[in-house]
């Protein structure tokens, strides 16, 4: 007899774990709350699609840099703007970084500016990193929201490359084709 209330209560413990187990499939697929019958709790705002971004004009920011300074995207309207998400764990984002601060000395008189926004969890290693860098560009913390506005920046290195008129002419995922960046950066740059 106890034999059988044990195999009956560890069977209902196994259907209760399916259930969660396929309930918690169909959020991962994205069926919603609704649909299964179940009230939503709370919905998360949806970033804009990646691919939507491009052509548009930049989402507007303001963030303190590590230093204090405020830095606004909407003052550097009429420049070239690189926009780098990036951190100091990202082996792609390191060889990247020295470049960018190469191309800010060399094309900066141009109109180019280069921004980089730390999706680290502290600033204090990229404090050090950009102690020993010295980019010569404002770096910035961001945050999930940050990278939401900007179509979810999921993996790093993203870059935005954002025209002079404000609007983004490249998006670019992973570590960047750098003499193609570089050229595409040159052009826009040669447009006044």
């Amino acid at each position: 007899m106890q034999d059988t209330r044990l195999r009956a209560g560890t069977e209902r413990t196994a259907r209760r774990l399916l259930r969660g187990a396929a309930l918690g499939a169909l959020l991962l697929a994205g069926v919603s709350c609704e649909a299964q019958g179940r009230p939503a709790v709370r919905e998360i705002p949806k970033a804009p699609a990646a691919s939507t971004l491009v052509h548009r004009r930049a989402p507007e920011f303001a963030r303190r840099d590590l230093v204090g300074r405020r830095i606004d995207l909407k003052a550097y309207r009429g420049k070239v703007v690189l926009l780098n998400f990036w951190a100091t764990w990202c082996g792609p984002c390191l060889v990247e970084l020295p470049r960018f601060a190469a191309w800010q000395r060399e094309h900066g008189a141009q109109g180019l500016q280069v921004l980089a926004v730390s999706m680290d969890d502290s600033a204090t290693p990229v404090k050090r990193l950009v102690k020993t860098l010295k980019p010569g560009f404002p770096v910035m913390m961001g945050d999930a929201a940050l990278g939401r506005q900007y179509g979810g920046v999921l993996g790093l290195p993203v870059t935005f490359v954002i025209g002079r008129d404000g609007r983004i002419a490249e998006r670019l995922e992973g570590g960047a084709d750098l003499p193609a960046l570089e050229q595409t950066l040159k052009t826009l740059l040669a447009k006044h």
